[in-house]
């Protein structure tokens, strides 16, 4: 099975390129309808009627079926077709349980091995991320995905990406449904200290500072969606001494 990623900017800084496959163009166009809410959970999606909608065959729209259902965006149940996925605190708790285990991994890694090249690229994406603060929602979560992901690659797994991007996509969603969810992620302070800990080549620091990005941006959707918070936050080593503080002193 075919995998695509988001329609994000690339490594080097360039925009994603366009879809080279029907199924590629199908997949991309569902998920950002899935995202943006235009798809809400629970709506059924039939192949012949969405693939109508597209203007194309059936076939592209049921392989996009398949990798959208692998991303975790619709339910595809075998003769009774596919349905958007409902959200729910107890699914946003497991995708951040493993979110929260998978890239702060993936952190540390990348923290332990930063290349200069790794470096550039962390600091074009940031610079992309800031600089698009009042363009529309899509523009700036393209380059918060690339920004984070730039990190991820540079941990030098192969696996780790690929396993981080479905739960990505998943708890997208959430960022959309949820009111005011769209600035959740989107903390300038927070992503400087993520990645002044990778170039410092601070493992301990780079994790506990990326788990507690992920943790109040989770606990703020929560209360959004009137649960209390689901995650603790960590104690962040300083870079001398290596001394514990406060995680909400630091940004």
């Amino acid at each position: 099975m075919t995998t695509f990623d988001a329609a994000s900017p690339d490594r080097d800084g360039s925009e994603a390129a366009k879809p080279k496959t029907r199924t590629e163009e199908a997949f991309r166009t569902l998920r950002q309808q899935i995202l943006s809410g235009e798809l809400p959970p629970g709506s059924r999606l039939p192949i012949q009627e969405t693939a109508d909608a597209l203007g194309m065959s059936p076939m592209p729209v049921r392989e996009a079926m398949r990798e959208l259902d692998a991303a975790g965006l619709v339910d595809n149940v075998p003769h009774r077709g596919a349905t958007v996925t409902r959200i729910s605190i107890g699914d946003l708790r497991e995708v951040y349980d493993l979110r929260l285990a998978l890239e702060t991994l993936a952190v540390r890694r990348a923290a332990e091995r930063f290349s200069d090249e790794d470096a550039i690229a962390g600091h074009r994406a940031l610079r992309e991320l800031n600089a698009r603060a009042h363009e529309e929602q899509s523009v700036r979560l393209a380059w918060h995905t690339a920004f984070h992901f730039a990190l991820y690659e540079a941990s030098g797994s192969v696996r780790l990406p690929r396993l981080i991007r479905p739960l990505w996509e998943a708890s997208g969603r959430y960022r959309f449904a949820a009111p005011l969810s769209g600035r959740l992620e989107m903390r300038e302070g927070e992503h400087e200290a993520i990645l002044d800990a990778c170039v410092a080549h601070e493992p301990d620091r780079a994790h506990a500072l990326l788990h507690n990005h992920l943790g109040r941006a989770v606990n703020a959707l929560a209360e959004t969606m009137g649960a209390p918070p689901l995650f603790a936050l960590a104690a962040v080593p300083r870079r001398r001494g290596r001394q514990l503080v406060d995680p909400d002193l630091v940004s």
